[in-house]
């Protein structure tokens, strides 16, 4: 089997993503802060934003591709810690395309739906970037940087993410639940619109992109829905008690980092080189007792 380097293992996408790239890769996963183990995989403790534990990294490895999904994804984490943020999200990107380049093997990176300023969706590959917060100018320039490094590289563009999750992260619908089932207040946004997907679905399209894409993709659902409607989805397909489900407006809750109204992405480039979103409906009810 042929060698393949993910980073950010220990995270939501780059967890699922071992998950399934197990089955077809000699997988090595790297993680920072969160000790993780994944069986039938390699996990590295790794500092990415050190150049020289990269460039160490690839040359024990030789890995035949790498899958880039390591970040600091936290817009508000972002807004706040700019430094920081900027040395995970762009210069370590950049410096990982150099490597690929380097080694000539595929390169695939997770970018975000957030680098669009909400006000035009659904939005396709060549439309123009305008994000309205630092995450998504971050990875705006961990786009540019990498694929100025690396034109081969695969620039995946993705969606809000929800499903099983590993013990070191949470996908955006864990905390959802567990608000619900303490019988606790869940307010969630009616002006705010995603397309979002599982994460297993999300790893099957990095998957794909990492064997047939150069250059930009999206890899939204197939529905495009408020944060509010996917809330009460959640609660009739998993029989989550339903009270404490309210509805608000992005204006009502203060946050560090804007945030844009609409997202949705299209991808229906993604959709005709086979990738395949299932309904949000039958994506939720394979999770049903599993979350």
């Amino acid at each position: 089997m042929k060698k393949l380097l993910i980073t950010g293992a220990s995270g939501f996408l780059g967890w699922n993503l071992c998950q399934l790239a197990k089955q077809e890769w000699e997988v090595y996963g790297t993680y920072f802060s969160h000790t993780v183990e994944i069986p039938g995989v390699t996990l590295l403790k790794i500092d990415l934003t050190d150049f020289q534990e990269i460039k160490r990294i690839f040359s024990e490895i030789q890995p035949a591709a790498v899958i880039h999904t390591a970040a600091q994804s936290s817009p508000n984490f972002c807004q706040s810690y700019p430094e920081i943020s900027h040395s995970i999200n762009v210069t370590a990107s950049c410096n990982i395309a150099g490597l690929g380049a380097d080694y000539s093997i595929p390169c695939a990176f997770t970018s975000t739906d957030l680098v669009f300023n909400g006000l035009n969706a659904p939005y396709k590959e060549t439309d123009s970037v305008s994000p309205v917060n630092l995450y998504g100018e971050q990875k705006v320039m961990a786009e540019e940087g990498m694929l100025q490094r690396y034109p081969m590289t695969a620039v995946c563009r993705m969606p809000l993410m929800f499903g099983i999750a590993p013990p070191t992260a949470t996908s955006f619908m864990q905390p959802f639940i567990q608000t619900l089932r303490e019988g606790k207040e869940l307010s969630l946004f009616t002006d705010e619109f995603r397309t979002p997907v599982s994460g297993t679905t999300a790893a099957k399209g990095l998957l794909l992109a990492l064997a047939k894409v150069h250059d930009r993709i999206h890899l939204g659902g197939k529905e495009r829905v408020s944060r509010y409607d996917f809330g009460r989805l959640l609660v009739e397909v998993l029989q989550l008690p339903a009270a404490g489900l309210k509805s608000c407006l992005q204006k009502d809750v203060k946050m560090s980092a804007p945030r844009p109204p609409d997202v949705s992405l299209d991808s229906s480039k993604a959709f005709a080189l086979g990738y395949a979103p299932l309904s949000l409906r039958e994506e939720l009810e394979a999770l049903r007792g599993k979350v």
